[in-house]
């Protein structure tokens, strides 16, 4: 009997890891062809990894709610067949992470890859080793992240107190030399530059710093106690919320948020699909709604003004040749995913109404895939579907814009006519423009969004689909 080695297979552009949720089959279980043999979870989905091959299953390597890389192994199946051991053909670890749009993971994926191989630790480093084995916190810590914590003298209590900024809050590289750096420079502002020159022994020699500098990262983030009677209910967080409300708020500490807000009459574009979606519908056995119509106006504002479909890098601006719409989706369990239409520019109405449909589709069944929520240039929120008039909403990051679109409402309006102004029936919505005021000033964000509420007045009511 042959052994096959089933790795965690590659699941969509800069995923790197992701976290087992639930195995589907346990030692001594018989698995046929594209059985499902557990479930993990990456970012906001979870995916099921099916089995290539027809044997039985001998051992796990990795727990519930354990990380795994992409390219690891996470099980042994017992296969029919000569030979000792059968295996998929491993990724590279470069290819599990695309260096352009995730560089700081790749260069910590690569990193790690070449400590396996090569594994080197100072003899003062492995006299250390053993107070990184547990945490009583229960968090992750990958190789590099421990190897740089022991070279610059920090223990595991303390590495508990960084916040992390990666998946399930784990530290990365970049967490941890942040940490460093302003650690560094409370001390004392000279001793980072005294300590560049001074040989590496002694700089391990440098005493711990006074409690009261350890702790003060904690209080430089206060948090007021919630008081709570026995009569509340405590509600846990689950996986998908926390990476909400970490993702909301980095944005919120990353960007210079602004709104700007326009009203738009489009009495034609409803009047429109009110004529057209009954034999559309008939016709391709889908619904028309807002939401595709929503999208071709944002991505042809877009062209028109490329400067908003962007992303910072530090001091650099990253021109996106690519328009990819996330549309923002409530999901039954009250939380919200983000799937991307690729490439929106280049869909006619048709293409676009089924992407919509589609992914809302599987993204309240759980059956989006990861890439299906990657590389969004530019996200549109629906809040009128909750009877909302308007909204300042979050920027999705890295992007530097989002837009709310809010309820159309019959409103009285002043008509302008060549016999002169009248007062008429009109449908009214508002389009709010949430941007982001370090790269978009206010003349930019301010007709962008003007634009799109133009293509939307716009609209040809005679237009055929």
């Amino acid at each position: 009997m042959a052994q096959y080695k089933l790795l965690l297979p590659k699941m969509g552009e800069s995923v790197a890891e992701a976290t087992v949720i639930k195995w589907e089959k346990n030692p001594g279980d018989n698995i046929e062809i594209d059985d499902i043999v557990l479930e993990v979870a990456t970012d906001k989905v979870d995916s099921e990894v099916p089995s290539p091959v027809k044997g039985k299953l001998i051992q796990q390597f990795f727990a519930e709610n354990e990380v795994a890389q992409v390219g690891d192994v996470i099980a042994i199946i017992e296969i029919e067949g000569a030979g000792e051991e059968a295996q998929q053909d491993e990724p590279k670890a470069q290819e599990s992470v695309p260096v352009a749009e995730n560089s700081v993971v790749a260069e910590e994926k690569i990193i790690e890859k070449e400590e396996e191989e090569v594994p080197f630790i100072p003899a003062q480093a492995e006299k250390e080793e053993p107070s990184f084995q547990n945490s009583e916190s229960g968090r992750f810590y990958s190789p590099l992240v421990k190897s740089i914590a022991q070279e610059e003298g920090l223990d595991l209590a303390e590495l508990d107190k960084i916040q992390g900024t990666g998946a399930e809050n784990r530290v990365t590289k970049n967490d941890l030399l942040n940490y460093i750096a302003e650690k560094n420079q409370r001390n004392n502002p000279q001793s980072s530059v005294e300590n560049k020159v001074q040989p590496i022994v002694e700089e391990r020699q440098m005493p711990v710093q006074p409690k009261a500098v350890e702790e003060e990262p904690a209080a430089s983030k206060p948090t007021s106690k919630v008081a709570y009677s026995g009569h509340d209910e405590i509600i846990e967080m689950d996986r998908m919320r926390k990476l909400i409300a970490d993702h909301m708020i980095n944005s919120k500490q990353t960007s210079a948020h602004v709104c700007s807000v326009v009203e738009a009459d489009v009495t034609n574009l409803v009047q429109w699909r009110n004529k057209v979606k009954n034999a559309f519908e008939k016709r391709e056995n889908e619904k028309i709604t807002f939401t595709p119509i929503f999208i071709e106006a944002v991505a042809k504002a877009i062209k028109d003004m490329p400067m908003i479909n962007i992303s910072v890098n530090g001091s650099q601006i990253i021109k996106k040749k690519d328009i990819n719409i996330g549309m923002a989706t409530a999901l039954p369990s009250g939380n919200l995913i983000v799937p991307v239409i690729k490439n929106a520019d280049q869909l006619n109405m048709v293409g676009l109404t089924k992407a919509v449909n589609d992914l809302a589709a599987r993204a309240r069944v759980n059956k989006l895939q990861p890439d299906e929520i990657q590389g969004g240039t530019f996200t549109i929120t629906n809040i009128g579907g909750f009877g909302n008039i308007m909204g300042t909403p979050i920027i999705n990051q890295p992007q530097v814009a989002i837009l709310a679109v809010g309820v159309i409402k019959k409103k009285p309006a002043v008509i302008e006519t060549e016999h002169g102004d009248m007062i008429g029936i009109r449908h009214m919505m508002y389009l709010s423009l949430s941007y982001d005021h370090r790269v978009v000033d206010g003349a930019l964000g301010g007709m962008f969004v003007k634009k799109v509420a133009d293509y939307l007045e716009q609209w040809d009511s005679h237009r055929e689909i």
